[in-house]
């Protein structure tokens, strides 16, 4: 790594530590439902134990009813699915999308490491483009924060269906996950409904404020950079600023209504402010 990565990692790696503990302080475990749950033991079957949890093998052996005991596994899997579309080299309050991204997926991964669990990345465009498996450790932590702010992905398009398949397909153990993406795409509606009933999901919407509100600058060359295509738009017109807007409130209550249809929490993140209150808000809503 040149000098200039390495003080970009160990700046993100600074501030993702301390927001860590700042957001999360103990609250970690608690704010994940549907955690897995492990074999411990089996013991005499008593009055309202639930039927579905007897031990056939042990009842017909010792000729008397046993029930099989969980206990709640104490480690987690934590996915972190980041989105490195080309609709997300966009921004103008300070940061990309993409350095938004970085920064949160870092201090998620900080947060699962501190509570000793382990934390994998899925790098995706319209392509799978790099696939870290879940791992512990500091040292796993930064390959990620490099990762993060180094990768060039080799595509600009976003499927965030084929991300979703390929996450039920490489982890087969129940993890808790997050979506780090714009969601500027269509079609993922089955993937998400297979993997919501598999692993406990959560979405982190990445927007910036100009994607709603389009000033008033006159006729301007507009890039996309996911179909590499360039448009002349008139902001000056009242009428297209009003379509922009629509367009884009339109995609956001689609997207909001499908993670809602599968019980998806969202939260919503926008560059250059803060997001350590909408997590705080997201996790407390679910303790």
């Amino acid at each position: 790594m040149n000098e200039d990565i390495i003080k970009k990692v160990r700046k993100i790696e600074i501030r993702a530590r301390g927001l860590s503990n700042q957001l999360f302080s103990g609250a970690y475990h608690s704010a994940f439902k549907g955690r897995g749950m492990a074999f411990s033991e089996v013991r005499e079957y008593q009055y309202g134990d639930d039927v579905r949890n007897i031990d056939w093998n042990v009842t017909a052996r010792l000729n008397h009813p046993y029930v099989k005991i969980f206990e709640e596994e104490r480690e987690l899997t934590v996915m972190l699915l980041v989105d490195v579309s080309g609709s997300n080299q966009f921004g103008t309050n300070q940061q990309l999308k993409d350095e938004l991204i970085a920064e949160v997926a870092a201090t998620l991964a900080f947060s699962a490491i501190q509570n000793n669990d382990k934390v994998g990345v899925i790098l995706f465009s319209d392509r799978i483009e790099q696939f870290i498996p879940p791992k512990k450790g500091s040292s796993h932590i930064l390959r990620i924060i490099r990762e993060l702010i180094t990768f060039k992905p080799q595509s600009n398009g976003t499927d965030l269906g084929l991300a979703l398949r390929y996450f039920t397909n490489v982890i087969k153990k129940r993890s808790s996950a997050f979506i780090l993406s714009d969601f500027n795409d269509s079609g993922y509606e089955d993937a998400l409904k297979i993997a919501s009933g598999k692993h406990d999901l959560a979405a982190l919407r990445i927007a910036d404020r100009r994607e709603a509100e389009m000033p008033n600058i006159g006729l301007t060359k507009f890039y996309d950079p996911e179909t590499m295509r360039t448009m002349w738009v008139d902001t000056a017109s009242a009428a297209t600023r009003h379509a922009i807007a629509a367009r884009h409130s339109a995609r956001q209550a689609a997207t909001a209504q499908v993670l809602k249809k599968y019980g998806i929490d969202l939260c919503d993140l926008n560059t250059g402010e803060d997001f350590v209150k909408p997590l705080r808000k997201l996790f407390e809503m679910r303790r």
